[in-house]
C-alpha cells in the first residue's frame, strides 16, 4: 500500500470519528512543495469545512489529534486548514526493501479481480498502410491494455478486420488492375480505387504465386483478388504493428460475422423488439429511444446494409464471450458512433456502461515550426513505418501517449531528433542510462536498502517518486490515461537527474551512505524500467 493510500485512510478513520464519512478517492493528498511544509500535504479540512458546519482549520486540529501516528513524526497545520504531514525518515525509506523484493512487479496489482475487458483498437481498413491517425490509436490502445493487465485485469486485445463491402470491392478492382499492368495490359485503376504505391507490390506478389492464372475476369478472379488483398494487405499490417511492439490476441472479421445470418438474425431480433421501422424505403433503428439525437439508418432503399448493423452484430458477439466491458479505440471522427452504439446494446439488455469510447484525436507532423508532409510511399498520408524509420519507434510511442488521447497532438520532428532535456523521450532514456552506467561501476560495493541516512532533499524527493509509483499506476489503467505515466515518467526522470547531480553516489571514504544510496540507484532503475515498459519504450544501458 502505497503512503497516499494509507494517509488517506488515517483521515478518513479521523472524519469518520468526526462524524462524516468520506470515499478514499475524493481526499487529496500531494506532495508538499516545500521541505518545511513536510513530505505530504491534504486540503480535506477545507473540502468538508461546509459539510461538517465548522471552521477548517478547527478541523485539520481535531483531525491531527485523532489521527493514527504510525509512520508520522508529527503533523502541522498550515493556513486556513491544511494538514502539513511530517513522515519519520523510516516511512520513506522502507519503500526500497519493497522495490527489491518485487523487482518488475513492483506496482502490480490485483486490483481489477481478473475481470475480463476486450479492447479493440486499430481496426484499419486492410485496404492500405498504417497511417499516423492509426499508429496513435494502437500506441494508446497498447498502453491501455499493458496497464489493465499489469493491475489485475483479464484483458483481450482484439482486431477487427472490415473484409466485406464497398472497400473491399475497390480494394480488389484495384489490385486487379494493378495485376493487369504486370502483364503490360494497361487496365486503369478504377477513379473510386485505392492509388497508392503499395498494390504495385502486392501485385508482383501475386503474379509470383499465380502467374497469368487470373488475366481472364471473372467472378471467381473477382473474389480471388479481394480475398488475396485483404490477406496481403493484413500481414503488411501485421508487420508494421509487430514493428511498434503492438500484438493481438484476436482478430475477428466482418465476413465472419455476417456468415450464417448472422446479420438477418439481429433483425429479426430488432423486429421483434419492435425497435424497427421503414420510412421511406429504408429501415431504421430507434436509437432516440435510449438517448441517440437521431434514429440510424441500418438497412438503404436498395436493400444494402449500413456498417452500423455488422457492427452491432459484432458487438453483440464480443459480448456473447462473458466480458464485463467492451473498450473500442477509435478515430476522433467517430464522434457520433457512441451514442447510436450504446443504444443498440441497451436494446439487447446490456447496460450503457458496457461499452466505452475512447476517441483518438488526429496528428500533425511538425518541422521548422511548420507542418509537415514526409510521405515517400502514399501520396496522401504519412505511414506508421515511414515515421518509425525516420525518428524511432520509442520516440513514436512516446510521444503518441505523452498527450490524452482527447487533445491534437503536433508532433515535432525536430524535438524528437534532439539529444538534450528538451526532448521528453531522451530526458527518461538518459535517465535510465546513468542509473545503469552507476550500477555497472558499483559490482565490489554493498547495497543496503534499509536506507539508512537519505536524508538529503533530492534523496526525498526520489524516495516519494518511487512510492508513489503503484498508484500512478493504477490510476493510469483505471481512467486509461497512458499520459499520466508519461507524466510521470518525466518527474521521475528529474528526480533522478537531480540526485545524480546533488550525490555522489560512490564514495569510498563513506562506504554505509555508499550502499543506501547505491541501493537507491538500484531501486529508481527497477522503477524507470518497469515505467518505460508500460509504454513500450526501451530502457537503454548506454547512450
Amino acid at each position: 500500500m502505497s503512503i497516499e493510500t494509507k494517509l488517506k485512510e488515517k483521515i478518513s478513520v479521523a472524519l469518520k470519528e468526526l462524524g462524516h464519512e468520506v470515499a478514499l478517492d475524493s481526499i487529496i493528498i500531494e506532495h508538499s512543495k516545500e521541505v518545511a511544509h513536510g513530505d505530504f500535504a491534504s486540503n480535506v479540512a477545507l473540502q468538508n469545512a461546509r459539510v461538517l458546519k465548522a471552521n477548517p482549520r478547527k478541523i485539520a486540529e481535531d483531525i491531527a489529534k485523532i489521527i493514527n501516528m504510525d509512520g508520522i513524526d508529527h503533523i502541522e497545520i498550515a493556513g486556513p486548514g491544511f494538514l502539513n504531514f511530517f513522515l519519520k525518515e523510516e516511512t520513506l525509506t522502507s519503500i526500497l526493501a519493497k522495490i527489491k523484493t518485487d523487482g518488475s512487479n513492483f506496482g502490480s496489482s490485483s486490483n481489477g479481480n481478473h475481470k475480463r475487458i476486450n479492447v479493440e483498437f486499430v481496426s484499419a481498413n486492410p485496404t492500405g498502410d498504417l497511417h499516423l491517425g492509426h499508429a496513435r490509436g494502437a500506441a494508446i490502445g497498447d498502453v491501455i491494455c499493458r496497464l489493465y493487465t499489469d493491475t489485475g485485469f483479464d484483458v483481450v486485445r482484439e482486431y477487427y478486420v472490415n473484409d466485406a463491402g464497398i472497400q473491399i470491392n475497390h480494394l480488389g478492382e484495384s489490385l486487379r488492375a494493378r495485376y493487369h499492368q504486370e502483364f503490360n495490359d494497361n487496365v486503369a485503376v478504377p477513379e473510386d480505387g485505392y492509388h497508392g504505391e503499395d498494390l504495385v507490390e502486392l501485385a508482383k506478389i501475386i503474379k509470383n504465386e499465380v502467374n497469368d492464372k487470373y488475366m481472364v475476369d471473372s467472378a471467381e478472379s473477382s473474389r480471388f483478388f479481394m480475398r488475396r488483398g485483404v490477406e496481403l494487405e493484413l500481414a503488411k499490417i501485421e508487420n508494421d504493428l509487430k514493428l511498434f511492439r503492438v500484438y493481438f490476441d484476436k482478430y475477428s472479421f466482418e465476413t465472419d460475422v455476417r456468415n450464417d445470418n448472422g446479420v438477418e438474425k439481429i433483425i429479426e431480433a430488432l423486429t421483434n423488439k419492435q425497435f424497427l421501422y421503414e420510412d421511406d424505403g429504408a429501415l431504421f433503428l430507434k436509437t432516440t429511444v435510449f438517448g441517440d439525437d437521431k434514429d440510424r439508418v441500418v438497412v438503404k432503399k436498395n436493400g444494402q446494409y449500413t456498417y452500423f448493423l455488422p457492427d452491432i452484430a459484432y458487438h453483440l458477439n464480443k459480448l456473447s464471450r462473458d466480458f464485463s466491458k467492451l473498450i473500442d479505440v477509435l478515430g476522433a471522427d467517430h464522434h457520433g458512433y457512441i451514442s447510436r452504439m450504446k443504444a443498440a446494446l441497451q436494446m439487447f439488455g446490456y447496460p450503457e456502461d458496457i461499452l466505452d469510447v475512447e476517441l483518438i484525436q488526429m496528428v500533425r507532423l511538425i518541422k521548422d515550426g511548420q507542418e509537415f508532409k514526409m510521405s515517400k510511399r502514399s501520396g496522401k498520408a504519412v505511414t506508421l513505418r515511414e515515421l518509425c524509420d525516420e525518428v524511432g519507434v520509442d520516440a513514436v510511442r512516446y510521444y503518441f501517449v505523452n498527450r490524452a488521447a482527447s487533445s491534437h497532438l503536433d508532433f515535432d520532428l525536430d524535438l524528437a531528433h534532439e539529444t538534450s532535456s528538451a526532448n521528453p523521450v531522451y530526458y527518461a532514456q538518459y535517465a535510465h542510462a546513468r542509473l545503469a552506467t552507476v550500477l555497472g561501476k558499483a559490482k565490489k560495493f554493498a547495497f543496503d536498502y534499509s536506507g539508512v541516512g537519505l536524508s538529503a532533499a533530492s534523496e526525498v524527493t526520489l524516495l516519494k517518486l518511487l512510492a508513489d509509483f503503484p498508484n500512478i499506476e493504477w490510476e493510469a489503467a483505471i481512467s486509461r490515461s497512458p499520459y499520466k505515466m508519461t507524466n510521470y515518467i518525466q518527474k521521475l526522470a528529474s528526480a533522478i537527474h537531480g540526485f545524480y547531480t546533488e550525490c555522489r553516489v560512490i564514495d569510498e571514504e563513506n562506504l554505509p551512505l555508499t550502499a543506501s544510496r547505491l541501493a537507491l540507484v538500484d531501486c529508481s532503475e527497477i522503477v524507470l524500467r518497469k515505467a518505460l515498459n508500460l509504454i513500450g519504450v526501451s530502457a537503454p544501458e548506454k547512450m
